[in-house]
């Protein structure tokens, strides 16, 4: 907002906040005062005007440009440093974070303002911000750091991959697909666009064409370990235990101290059920839970395969007795983890009858 205040105000404001300056200095505050925002009016008279942030040269008009005021360097408008939005997103890259949103309005606000600024670093931040516009069906902002993407880097097979999964976003699988099999042709060991086509069969509910590739695709690049947890959710999906249980052990094999592989691999057997998987679940619960005792998930699951083994008519005197001390403790570890859980008397009372109410529900009786 200007000052809209009359020559005679401004002309007290002046002499009163330029007591001791000469006449040349005060002409200059008065200029100043006439016609820069309110947050300059009591400023010190020797303090230079902050400059306009600079624009890039190189905008097209495709309206992605704010068509506002230009912010100031030190305006609050302006929000954080070029340095603190370029690590915050350097932080969210390297880190994987999935939050989309956030992703857009801090790159757009940097690519549309500070482009200049960035350096080679634009070129990432362009790319990060396409996928992260494709999730918030952004296509405008996707398309336009695509087409400066292809300005750049006319040919390669990342920017290709990257028109692949906009094609993804519009539905037009076949089109995607068409062009990860001309990146295939040109490089075979792209695992990258070999990865999109799974992801395409597998958006398609096509489930059983996603298995047979991601098998092919694991035949040739066995040590893909999100590609082992990609195919058991695939099994899992499609009720086949035995085979994703064979995907859990080859994860587990290369990462024993995963808590995370060791608690799924035990729902799997848990869910196959008889009393062997019964035994072997709770000792893979109990693993999950050595590695990590915050694991709550492994904790009710140490709960409930030490019960049913409990009340399993084949197990031996001995077997239930040992799982009826294994029940009985992960059931005062849960309801002491609920007690320091709650923020307030009233939320601990609330949260602790549920438990209980859930924990009765099994009751263990030795026969």
């Amino acid at each position: 907002m200007l000052d809209t205040a009359s020559p005679m105000a401004l002309g007290r404001r002046v002499r009163h906040q330029g007591k001791g300056k000469s006449k040349k200095a005060l002409f200059r505050y008065w200029k100043a005062a006439r016609r820069s925002p309110w947050s300059l009016l009591f400023s010190r008279m020797n303090k230079p005007s902050p400059a306009p942030v600079l624009w890039s040269s190189s905008w097209p008009s495709s309206g992605l440009a704010p068509t506002g005021p230009r912010p100031y360097v030190g305006d609050p408008r302006a929000g954080h440093s070029t340095a603190d939005m370029r690590d915050k997103m350097r932080k969210w890259r390297e880190e994987n974070y999935r939050n989309s949103e956030q992703i857009v309005d801090v790159g757009e606000e940097l690519i549309n303002e500070y482009a200049s600024k960035l350096g080679d670093d634009i070129w990432i931040i362009y790319e990060q911000v396409m996928i992260a516009a494709l999730d918030c069906s952004r296509d405008d902002l996707a398309m336009f750091c695509l087409q400066e993407l292809r300005r750049q880097f006319p040919g390669s097979h990342r920017v290709k991959r990257l028109t692949g999964m906009r094609f993804e976003a519009m539905e037009r699988y076949d089109d995607a697909i068409q062009l990860y099999d001309r990146i295939l042709q040109e490089d075979s060991t792209n695992t990258a666009a070999r990865k999109r086509k799974i992801a395409i069969r597998k958006a398609q509910g096509k489930n059983l064409e996603a298995i047979r590739e991601l098998n092919e695709y694991l035949e040739q690049f066995v040590g893909d370990q999100e590609a082992w947890h990609e195919l058991a959710e695939l099994y899992i999906n499609e009720h086949d235990y035995a085979k994703a249980a064979f995907c859990l052990e080859e994860l587990m094999m290369t990462n024993p101290h995963n808590h995370l592989y060791c608690q799924q691999y035990a729902e799997v057997k848990y869910t196959q059920g008889g009393l062997e998987n019964l035994e072997l679940s709770r000792k893979y619960f109990a693993q999950a839970l050595k590695l990590n005792n915050r694991n709550m998930r492994a904790l009710f699951g140490l709960y409930m395969s030490a019960s049913h083994i409990a009340s399993n008519p084949k197990a031996s005197a001995k077997m239930k007795k040992d799982n009826m001390k294994y029940a009985s403790w992960a059931a005062n570890q849960i309801n002491r983890a609920y007690q320091f859980a709650g923020r307030s008397k009233k939320e601990t009372k609330y949260s602790l009858k549920a438990v209980e109410d859930m924990l009765e529900t099994l009751q263990i009786t030795q026969s």
